[in-house]
């Protein structure tokens, strides 16, 4: 174990022992509020401090274990042996429960998720590849037995994507969909191109915390309304009537549009929708900056202009750059088999409390 985790356990230990002993002393009752907020605080710093007790006694069985495999006997030695192994596993299995307990805890894991698609560098082919990663969280999606809800899409002549934006609803959705966020790069032959020269394109992702207006706390008259006629498919109704819609948020200029639907009142809906993500998610990454810190310095910052992967056709290999890791099966992750990077991601992420970046839950 770091000694950096080390500290924070012995830290730990030495609070609730005072806590404790001020809890049993005749003044503690004297003041009600910070009994119960002492309370409380001892509650949490318990368990931590169990965890700790229950590693430090297979620390000392591992210990004396390996004493005995410098003795003469040989059966007792192959004991020792096969006990150290079952000890190792177990304060593995504590280890990560110390981990998850420093673990900062991310408000917004239980949420729903927005996430927007867009179209970057490469013309044509980026808004080919958009379409591509758009069915890859589609089949991820379905995987998790998510529901899916388009709230805008704008595709282009040749069947790709310029920009999506849908609603990923289901249990923990952005606890797993949030390393999602950046610049994917794809590296593969246009199907357009005769010399065979290899391309490289990006297509940009961003993922939302879905919110509320309570939560994104947006005063109506910050937000400027416009509607108009919506162009594209969709039938004569969506060119002759002004159901497409503008919301302006006034204080930052951030604008968001939806016309996808024919009544003016849903596209109203889904844009606001959209526009308390934006705002919520802005107020949230600067509330809570240390978990921000933390998780940039391991996986990345999330923000749209950092690359972090790669799809690369030619040899079937798709790289995390945040955590460099490889994998050869480019196919199964765009039909959506994307748990070994996002599994990989969240260890990485525990790793970097073990390594010392650690702040107890609240």
């Amino acid at each position: 174990m770091q000694p950096g985790l080390i500290e924070k356990l012995k830290e730990a230990e030495k609070r609730l022992n005072e806590i404790n002993t001020y809890l049993s002393s005749p003044d503690a009752i004297k003041d009600r509020n910070k009994f119960v907020a002492l309370s409380q605080e001892a509650n949490g710093l318990t368990e931590a401090v169990r965890i700790w007790e229950r590693y430090q006694v297979v620390e000392t069985k591992i210990s004396e274990d390996n004493k005995v495999l410098s003795s003469n006997d040989e059966e007792l030695k192959a004991l020792a042996k096969e006990e150290i192994a079952e000890l190792e596993s177990e304060k593995a299995g504590i280890l990560k429960e110390i981990i998850d307990f420093f673990t900062p805890n991310d408000p917004n894991d239980s949420r729903n998720a927005i996430m927007e698609i867009r179209q970057g560098a490469g013309g044509d082919e980026a808004s080919i590849f958009a379409g591509d990663l758009f069915r890859m969280y589609l089949k991820y999606a379905e995987s998790k037995r998510w529901q899916v809800d388009i709230m805008s899409n704008h595709s282009t002549e040749i069947g790709g994507i310029k920009e999506v934006i849908f609603n990923v609803k289901g249990k923990n959705v952005y606890k797993f969909l949030k390393y999602e966020s950046g610049t994917h790069r794809v590296q593969r032959v246009p199907k357009t191109e005769s010399s065979g020269r290899i391309h490289t394109s990006t297509v940009t992702v961003a993922v939302l915390p879905e919110a509320s207006e309570v939560d994104a706390k947006i005063n109506p008259e910050d937000i400027r309304i416009e509607t108009y006629r919506a162009g594209g498919h969709g039938g004569q109704n969506v060119n002759k009537v002004e159901s497409a819609v503008r919301l302006i948020y006034i204080p930052t200029n951030l604008i968001v549009t939806c016309q996808d639907e024919r009544s003016q009142l849903q596209n109203r809906e889904r844009a606001m929708k959209i526009l308390y993500a934006k705002i919520y998610a802005e107020a949230a990454e600067k509330h809570h900056s240390e978990i921000q810190a933390t998780r940039t310095q391991q996986i990345g910052s999330g923000d749209r202009s950092e690359k972090i992967r790669t799809y690369n056709f030619t040899q079937q290999r798709v790289t995390d750059h945040r955590i460099n890791l490889s994998l050869h099966k480019l196919d199964m992750i765009l039909n959506g088999d994307l748990d070994e990077f996002i599994t990989a991601l969240q260890d990485e992420n525990r790793r970097s409390i073990e390594t010392g970046n650690t702040n107890p839950k609240e």
